[in-house]
């Protein structure tokens, strides 16, 4: 049984269902419970014709190479049954070609819109990678879309049309109001069917379904499919209450368990897409794990509550708050933490660069600390960077018999390398190696490489492997000994 997005994938004629997982971010609160339950209406039929005109069915074109397939057995070249089995079937045996061709991949969701002069909501998985958007309306009506913003935490997209006249529109409702048990329709685009309405109930809310750090989906039994991706889930208001995104079953189809981003998630992130194109969310810079009954325990707490910080981002905004590992974060803002997958979800909607007040116990005792939120994804980027910068940092072997690294502050001291030497530090030297034999020795910087300056490992890998494809036996290196210049050619040895 598997967790699966609903976008429908197909190569020519063919279908492909694809699985992926997803993860959501926001934060739904406490849910409100009317006096009174709405009956079943009698027929959906007036809130279907109603609500219908404004679902859209999305197909996207992306250009992807693909291996040549071989013929199969026992078909004559150029049968028409030949592209049938090329795409159900598996066949890069012996038979292959083996040759990458470009091939056009289709994919078809779903959407509706929430603004008549042209935004369109979607999942992002349905629009990811594509060349090409188009919006299907009812009426038969092709527009190319654009693409304003998408969030792949979410799962969502907005996109933008230029219609000549204005369409129809559905509003959000309050997915916080709704209750188990509650009536709801959904209508998409199921396996490219064009328009079609399923009705049933909220099965669940607040569900985790172990894809992310915010779950927080609300289940369904009303029949979702592949192609059902970034349709609406309505409540009998006929308000926006979930964007379908994922279902769990073990065929692909329908089996009753599908899942919405709730709009009290959507809604926000939608708001920041339309304004910014891109998402913007607080970030405390802590790593948190569940508190389980023992850990309580452990920790002479009362109750398994709140969130355990199992480890702090060096400089972020709880390292600056003085938060430490061990701590137990149960208020957030003035808001309670009842579970640990809670407070993503708080952080992540508190404005940027906002002061709160976080409460932790510490040694079995509650403090009160002041936080200024930083912005998560500039945290995400920085980490990117620093990653890409430690592996070009990284010693490593490579063709030359050498391990290399950037040179720091450190290593210019360690090797006494002037501020005016730049390149690559020899770290060390493989004693078998040729350019051992060339006097080459750790604390050597090599300033060029085939005439080109260097400054990472990366940077000499790169130079060495494009010499070698020239058909080059040995690269010329500028190298600098205790800041006297030499040129040293060293031949390119494979490793070993």
């Amino acid at each position: 049984m598997g967790l699966s997005l609903l976008a429908k994938q197909s190569f020519r004629a063919g279908a492909l269902s694809m699985a992926l997982c997803v993860g959501v971010v926001g934060s739904v609160s406490g849910m409100s419970a009317p006096a009174y339950a709405k009956a079943a209406p009698a027929s959906f039929a007036d809130l279907a014709e109603r609500l219908s005109p404004a679902v859209v069915n999305i197909s996207t074109s992306q250009m992807t190479e693909t291996r040549r397939r071989g013929p199969v057995p026992g078909l004559p070249e150029g049968s028409p049954f030949g592209e049938f089995f090329d795409e159900f079937l598996d066949r890069d045996g012996p038979s292959s070609k083996g040759k990458s061709v470009p091939r056009k991949v289709q994919s078809l969701g779903s959407g509706f819109v929430i603004d008549a002069k042209g935004i369109i909501i979607t999942n992002n998985h349905v629009i990811a990678k594509a060349d090409e958007i188009t919006v299907n309306f009812p009426d038969g009506t092709k527009l190319p879309a654009e693409v304003i913003g998408s969030d792949p935490k979410t799962d969502i997209a907005v996109l933008r049309v230029k219609p000549k006249t204005a369409l129809v529109a559905v509003k959000f409702g309050k997915s916080e109001k709704s209750r188990v048990g509650d009536w709801v329709i959904a209508i998409g685009n199921p396996f490219g069917l064009g328009g079609t309405v399923t009705a049933g109930i909220i099965s669940a809310i607040n569900r985790d379904i172990n894809a992310g750090p915010y779950d927080d989906f609300i289940q369904t039994d009303a029949s979702i499919n592949r192609g059902n991706s970034g349709g609406p889930l309505f409540n009998m208001d006929g308000d926006v209450i979930g964007v379908n995104t994922a279902i769990i079953s073990p065929s692909g189809g329908s089996i009753g368990i599908g899942f919405s981003v709730p709009s009290a998630i959507a809604v926000s992130v939608i708001e920041q897409l339309q304004k910014f194109g891109e998402t913007r969310r607080g970030w405390l810079g802590v790593k948190i794990q569940e508190v389980t009954d023992e850990i309580a325990e452990g920790l002479g707490m009362d109750e398994a509550k709140g969130a355990l910080v199992a480890g702090v981002t060096e400089g972020g905004p709880a390292a600056d708050a003085k938060l430490e590992s061990g701590d137990v974060i149960v208020e957030f803002d003035g808001r309670d933490v009842p579970e640990m997958r809670d407070l993503p979800r708080m952080v992540a909607e508190t404005e940027i660069g906002s002061d709160v007040n976080v409460v932790v116990i510490r040694d079995g005792k509650r403090k009160k600390l002041s936080v200024t939120l930083g912005r998560l994804e500039e945290a995400e980027e920085k980490k990117l960077a620093d990653a890409k910068d430690k592996e070009d940092n990284k010693d490593g072997p490579i063709t030359l018999g050498m391990s290399l690294s950037k040179i720091d502050d450190e290593a210019r001291r360690r090797h006494n390398i002037g501020k005016e030497t730049e390149g690559v530090l020899v770290v060390a030297v493989d004693p078998a190696s040729f350019a051992a034999t060339q006097g080459l020795r750790p604390g050597d910087v090599l300033v060029e490489v085939a005439k080109e300056a260097v400054s990472t490992p990366k940077d000499v890998k790169k130079i060495v492997a494009e010499q070698k494809e020239k058909g080059r036996k040995s690269v010329l290196l500028l190298v600098s000994s205790n800041g006297d210049m030499r040129f040293v050619a060293v031949r390119i040895e494979e490793k070993k």
